[in-house]
């Protein structure tokens, strides 16, 4: 029997919430807890698909969806690292009836969207799902992507892991007087944020009061936090917001830091320090979040995680989509060329 795709109702969100945490693929960022904030700082909306058996949660998919002037589009996006899809894997003591119904499931949900109208439509799934023929058999655009995975649940071999010269910088900031906390200052954090993002062009996440009230929200909740680093005078000069949630894998989403420290390490001393806290805490692992080819990805490479391949599975854009958006690139790049002249 081919299994069959619903849209969840919002009575039913919570249950897919506790669904999601009991997988190795899932994460905070497919829960409805997570896309509500979101979507209350974005405009946006979403919706879940799932597949049930006897009344049990099988798989599924949560829907980030927002409107461009070239029609609806879905993916990842900026605190969004994933939008992936979630099952759960097989128990059967054979590798291939654990295989078979994957690709039950996948073939599933992979109809499912392609009936869904969209002009865009990315599905970035995380590390575990490595098996994506069916989307590749049915013509899918499947883009590799990467990532630095810190494994915390022994800190003493990832300790071993770690660059020798970020030892050294993490030991010295823990001699001069730095301190590391974990509090609910945004405005220390934004202000490092927007601080990195006039000097090197970064974007900014979100503007300052849905960044604030977003993040607000999910700290009460208990699925963020926000860690510090600060110096003698008790001044925020490095900052990073933490997804946590109830899963055994932690997000470090977003980060800034002061410019006049950057020599100093304190960037090393505040993400290791942040490891050490999610590790006692009982977390696994936290996902550094991306590992493009840059300066940043070298420096989460020296934090002794490891890197991680997955899959971005992509529906070919609509005509109007794929013009429109590189006209907007085009007039985008101008712009800059023009402000800066």
């Amino acid at each position: 029997m081919t299994p069959e795709v619903r849209l969840l109702k919002a009575a039913e969100h919570e249950a897919w919430d506790s669904f999601v945490y009991t997988t190795s693929n899932g994460s905070i960022c497919s829960t409805s807890a997570y896309l509500d904030a979101l979507c209350t700082a974005t405009g946006d909306s979403y919706r879940i698909a799932a597949i049930e058996r006897d009344g049990s949660l099988l798989a599924g998919v949560a829907l980030f969806d927002h409107h461009t002037r070239w029609g609806r589009a879905s993916g990842p996006r900026l605190l969004l690292p994933y939008n992936g899809l979630v099952y759960s894997t097989g128990d059967s003591t054979y590798p291939s009836k654990n295989e078979s119904l994957e690709i039950k499931l996948q073939s599933a949900l992979a109809e499912f969207l392609e009936e869904e109208k969209y002009a865009r439509l990315l599905v970035k799934c995380r590390s575990p799902i490595t098996d994506v023929r069916v989307f590749m058999d049915r013509g899918w655009q499947i883009t590799p992507t990467f990532t630095y995975i810190a494994e915390i649940e022994d800190l003493e071999q990832l300790w071993s892991r770690v660059d020798r010269n970020l030892k050294r910088l993490i030991k010295r900031c823990r001699g001069e007087q730095f301190s590391f906390t974990d509090d609910d200052d945004f405005d220390s954090f934004y202000a490092l944020h927007s601080q990195v993002h006039q000097q090197k062009g970064a974007p900014l996440y979100l503007e300052p009061e849905p960044f604030r009230e977003f993040f607000s929200t999910l700290h009460s909740k208990g699925l963020a936090r926000l860690f510090h680093a600060r110096n003698g005078a008790g001044k925020a000069v490095a900052s990073q917001i933490v997804l946590t949630g109830h899963h055994s894998l932690s997000h470090t989403v977003a980060a800034g830091s002061d410019s006049e420290y950057a020599a100093s390490g304190v960037n090393a001393y505040l993400r290791w320090s942040a490891l050490e806290q999610l590790s006692k805490e009982g977390f696994k692992e936290n996902d550094l979040t991306d590992a493009s080819l840059n300066s940043v990805s070298r420096f989460k490479s020296q934090l002794g995680g490891s890197l991680t391949m997955s899959f971005a599975l992509g529906r070919p854009p609509s005509s109007a989509y794929r013009i429109g958006s590189r006209l907007e690139n085009i007039a985008r790049k101008m712009k800059s060329v023009l402000v800066n002249e």
